[in-house]
């Protein structure tokens, strides 16, 4: 190799620097190193969101603990096999949106480092240095992170009874924000600028969510979905949002639909006609509006807020709905 010949590329350094292993076993010794068969570690696999490898060699001894602590807890008798799939599934769905999201807020700071004093000349040996800063406290804080979020959530079940008869379906308010124009502002704005604007969303509406004790359940994008216990805290965290993005001047303007009525709780989601009336009322709702169905109407304290119904108009799934405007007094 000449002196100034750069070394070729290895594309998967940065994968095997997070695994911190080779991959050097095929799913075949990995089902018979756990006592499972193929079948059943490809269903764990897909679960986890990753594609069959078929007689490659593509496993780790990682992969082989993983799956073994995971079938001792079945062989035990804690779950049965269908539920470590169901779990399976929720920790990859979870684990790949986090990933995602991590490396690409990451990336900025690799471009941050290169143009620095501490640059290396290679996007891939800073992305390897702070791989090795970051990974141990960054998975600690993950481990702390979701004690924190299962402690929530057994909270939330404790609070809807435990006299309920059904403990996944509980009344709550729906709320759905959404950007208005969003489409339009995309064709308009550059990728970075339109990027930066549904973080800045996101960001500012999990912010109000979470002031007003409720939960975002999902975001898209240009929208999001919370909810609270109460129509009060429902109502101010629309408020908070139209507050902190409708009505900055360098945000878009929002609008947001509240529904109130017995969901369905499952797999870190909310199912019932409550979800899709909030969706459906910010097409009704102006810029800057807070839209109610009647049954948040009737939750909210006449002397406190002040209704005003607008003419019946159709609404997919629900025929003619009489939407209401809400404000405080």
């Amino acid at each position: 190799m000449a002196p100034d010949e750069q070394p070729p590329r290895d594309p998967h350094a940065l994968e095997r620097a997070v695994l911190g292993e080779d991959p050097t076993l095929t799913a075949q010794q990995v089902a018979e190193l756990t006592d499972v068969t193929v079948e059943q570690l490809r269903r764990l696999w897909w679960a986890l969101g990753f594609p069959e490898h078929g007689t490659e060699i593509a496993f780790t001894p990682a992969d082989v603990e993983a799956v073994s602590t995971l079938t001792g807890l079945v062989d035990d008798g804690a779950i049965d096999f269908d539920i470590a799939v169901l779990l399976t599934r929720a920790l990859g769905q979870t684990s790949a949106r986090l990933a995602d999201w991590e490396v690409a807020t990451l990336a900025h700071r690799v471009e941050e480092l290169e143009r620095s004093e501490a640059a290396t000349g290679s996007r891939t040996a800073a992305a390897l240095r702070l791989i090795e800063e970051l990974n141990p406290p960054f998975e600690r804080l993950l481990a702390y992170a979701w004690r924190r979020h299962l402690a929530a959530a057994v909270a939330r079940i404790e609070a809807l009874g435990a006299e309920a008869e059904d403990l996944h379906t509980t009344q709550i308010s729906v709320g759905f924000a959404d950007i208005v124009g969003f489409t339009a502002l995309s064709n308009e704005l550059g990728r970075q600028q339109i990027g930066d604007v549904v973080e800045i969303f996101e960001s500012r509406c999990a912010d109000v969510v979470a002031g007003r004790r409720g939960r975002i359940i999902k975001s898209l994008g240009d929208s999001v979905l919370f909810v609270n216990v109460e129509p009060i805290a429902a109502y101010d965290t629309a408020e908070g949002i139209i507050q902190v993005v409708g009505r900055d001047p360098k945000m878009p303007e929002v609008r947001v639909g509240l529904a109130t009525g017995d969901v369905v709780m499952r797999l870190g989601d909310v199912f019932g006609p409550p979800v899709n009336l909030a969706s459906r009322l910010t097409a009704v709702a102006r810029r800057n509006r807070i839209i109610i169905d009647q049954a948040t109407a009737d939750l909210l304290p006449e002397d406190q807020f002040e209704t005003r119904r607008l003419p019946p108009r159709p609404v997919r799934g629900f025929g003619l709905v009489e939407p209401l405007t809400v404000r405080r007094h």
